[in-house]
Formats: structure tokens, C-alpha cells, sequence
């Protein structure tokens, strides 16, 4: 009997679950750890989502199995939310699909579409689901950049040519998760002509939509005309309507890979438990206030945070969208390296960040911050970081050297 298991052969060992065992350890011994490491919102669901879980739960019928592509009127408030946001038309019943979070969406759809030694093109850094859903499926990867450049069209290009065999399948993410990069409507136009030219299936994961900043909404793949030729984007409830714990998301688009990823989680699974389904479906067509008060608040929270990290002596670019902020490691401490800086953040400052590495090689010397708590923990946080690097020999602004 061999404990030789192929796809755990394929797996590396998870690098930000060492931060993350320093950090429960240190919380078990007492310490207060400030927790921007994992992007686990710390607000609450809108009340009447919750009221109407509560009030579905009450119906005795409401706890047999569900469905496993979600219920109708579930599918029907998604399509209506694409409509409103980007005006963009979609058929509940074959371009449309539920899943237990956009991660879950994303491991099915890869197990559905990718034959061993399939070649798929996945950004570097990125979300770990983006790459690993697919090597757990038999895939192997080629990395194109996060940065929406010249670069990354040189790069698609020659993966393109050189690659044997050719890259079946493009993942995007924008706004990005870990980088927090954003693209404009042109990018996506430009995506999908060379999709379509190079016979390409493209995989949207748009999970941080609502939260941008400074005016600018980020745009759907689906916006395109003919994208859903070539394209299926995966939303998440999630973060918009703080409901992480949950597990609730969708995807949408191109009919033949929905019905692909709708008949792979008819064997994995029979949908959200039905109660969820409902509260969802309530803050989909419910009051939509609390999504412009969280992006407010989140954005409030990204100037705390790059003004008391910048006066900390630690200068962080601020992010243009989503929950997070990719931040350099400070440059007198940039040779520690982004694994065992975070260590030293979290022993020294007492404060848990997430090591760029853990995102790909290509996030080395970088961490994510998640702006995860509130504006006092901030900047406390900031305050712990700035002792931190004095005590590691870095002047913070306007501090003389040898003061």
C-alpha cells in the first residue's frame, strides 16, 4: 500500500499556514495579536439577510436537500444584479450557477475542463485556487504577470508559441487578490479578441467588484460583446456583503463551461444549505445600501492605514480596489525576505500579515496587508510596526539617524 498520493505529491506545503500557526499559538498564550493577515471580514451580514435566514431555518421543509446548481429565485437575483451593475443580460437557467464561494466554483470548474498535462495560464502572484484548482486537477501551470502591461501581453503571447501543448485556459482576477491591481473596459475588449484569436477559454474571478475606491467601479469581462464566446466569471458574496462564512458565490457566461461546472457539482454536492439560498437571494434584492457603506468604509480604513503605516517609516502604495493592500517590504529590510519578515512582524509588533511568497514566487518581497479591522486597531498596528523598525535600526520620517 503506497502513501505516495499523487495530487498531494503535487501540493507544496501551504507557506502562509506557518504565519498562521505562529499567530494561533501566540493568541492561545494570551497575546493581542492584530490579525491583517487572513481577509476575513469583521462586519456583520445586512440585518434583514440575517432575519430572513432566520425566518427560511423556521419552515420545517427548509432542511432537506437543496439543489445543486441553486434554487431559481437565487439564480434569477443574480442575473438581475448583473443586469443593474454592468448591463449585462444572462439566462438563469444555462448561464448561471451557484457555488459555495467563488473558490469552490473555481476548484469544480478546473476538475471539469483540464485533462492531465493540460496547460493552463494563471497569474504570478495571485490567489492560490487560481493555480493550485488546477494542478490538483492534473494541470500544469505557465505564469503570466498580474501587472496589466505591455509586458503581460508579451508574455500571453509567447506562452502562445512555446509552450507544448498549447495553454488551453487563461485565469484573470481584477480587481487582484493578492496585488490589488485593476483593469479598465479595454483591457478586457483586448482579452477577449486574443482569446478568440487563440482559441482560449478565459476565467474571470471578479470576487472584490464592489469594493473600488476613488470613483472608478471596476468593470465584467461580460461587458464585452462576445465575451461569454469565450468567458465565465466567478463572483462571491463574500466580502460585499460581509457573508465569508457563508460560502455563497456564482458563475456566470459562456453556456458550455456552465453546464461543464453545473454537472461536475451535481456529484460533489447538493447546494448551500436552502435557508442561505434565501437570505442570499434577500440581500441580492433587498436594500443595497450596505454596499456603498462598506466600500466607504474600507476605503476610509486604506488611507488609516497608508497614512500611520507611512508615518511609521513603512510607505505603502494605496490600493485602487479590494480589501487588501500589497505592500514592499521596507527596503532596509527588504534581504529578510517576505516569510520571515512576517514572522518577525508577528513576534516583534504583534502583528499578522500574509508573506507575498505564499501568492507564487513572483510575490517575494511584498506582504498582504488585509484592512480587516477597524480604524483604532490600525493604527495601534502602526504604531507597534513603527517600534518594531526602530528597533531593527530603520528611521521612521523626520527621525534623525543615531537619534
Amino acid at each position: 500500500m503506497s502513501d505516495e498520493f499523487y495530487r498531494i505529491k503535487r501540493l507544496p506545503p501551504y507557506v502562509i499556514a506557518e504565519v498562521n500557526a505562529m499567530r494561533a499559538a501566540a493568541r492561545a498564550a494570551g497575546e493581542d495579536i492584530i490579525d491583517l493577515g487572513m481577509g476575513n471580514p469583521d462586519l456583520p451580514p445586512p440585518p434583514h439577510v440575517i432575519e430572513k435566514l432566520c425566518e427560511v431555518a423556521m419552515k420545517p421543509d427548509a432542511h432537506g436537500y437543496s439543489q445543486s446548481k441553486g434554487i431559481p429565485g437565487l439564480r434569477r437575483a443574480q442575473a438581475n444584479y448583473y443586469a443593474r451593475r454592468f448591463n449585462v443580460e444572462l439566462d438563469p437557467e444555462t448561464e448561471v450557477v451557484v457555488t459555495m464561494g467563488s473558490k469552490e466554483g473555481l476548484s469544480s470548474l478546473a476538475t471539469a475542463i483540464t485533462a492531465p498535462g493540460d496547460v493552463v495560464l494563471a497569474p504570478n502572484p495571485s490567489y492560490p485556487i487560481h493555480t493550485f484548482g488546477f494542478i490538483i486537477a492534473g494541470a500544469t501551470i505557465r505564469s503570466v504577470p498580474t501587472t496589466p502591461d505591455e509586458n503581460y501581453w508579451r508574455s500571453l503571447d509567447r506562452a502562445m508559441a512555446f509552450t507544448v501543448p498549447r495553454p488551453s485556459v487563461l485565469v484573470v482576477g481584477y480587481p487582484s487578490n493578492p496585488t490589488a491591481k485593476v483593469v479598465d473596459l479595454a483591457f478586457y475588449e483586448r482579452l477577449v479578441a486574443w482569446a478568440k484569436e487563440n482559441k482560449v477559454w478565459v476565467l474571470s474571478d471578479l470576487a472584490y467588484s464592489e469594493l473600488y475606491y476613488d470613483g472608478c467601479p471596476t468593470p465584467s469581462i461580460l461587458q464585452v460583446p462576445g465575451a461569454k464566446d469565450v468567458a465565465i466569471e466567478f463572483t462571491s458574496m463574500s466580502k460585499t456583503y460581509s457573508m465569508a462564512g457563508w460560502r455563497m458565490g456564482f458563475a456566470v457566461g459562456n453556456r458550455q463551461l456552465i453546464a461543464a461546472l453545473t454537472r461536475v457539482k451535481s456529484y460533489l454536492d447538493y447546494g448551500a444549505f436552502t435557508p442561505i439560498q434565501a437570505a442570499a437571494c434577500a440581500a441580492l434584492n433587498g436594500p443595497q445600501d450596505i454596499v456603498q457603506k462598506n466600500r466607504e468604509l474600507y476605503h476610509k480604513r486604506r488611507d488609516v492605514m497608508i497614512d500611520a503605516f507611512g508615518r511609521a517609516g513603512w510607505d505603502i502604495p494605496p490600493p485602487r480596489a479590494s480589501m487588501f493592500a500589497w505592500a514592499p517590504l521596507p527596503p532596509a529590510l527588504k534581504h529578510m525576505g517576505s516569510l520571515e519578515f512576517s514572522k518577525q512582524l508577528l513576534q516583534h509588533a504583534k502583528v499578522a500579515v500574509a508573506p507575498g511568497v505564499g501568492y507564487g514566487e513572483d510575490g517575494e518581497g511584498y506582504v498582504r496587508i488585509a484592512m480587516v479591522e477597524n480604524e483604532q486597531r490600525l493604527r495601534q498596528a502602526a504604531r507597534n510596526v513603527k517600534r518594531y523598525l526602530a528597533s531593527m535600526g530603520v528611521n521612521t520620517p523626520g527621525q534623525a539617524v543615531g537619534s
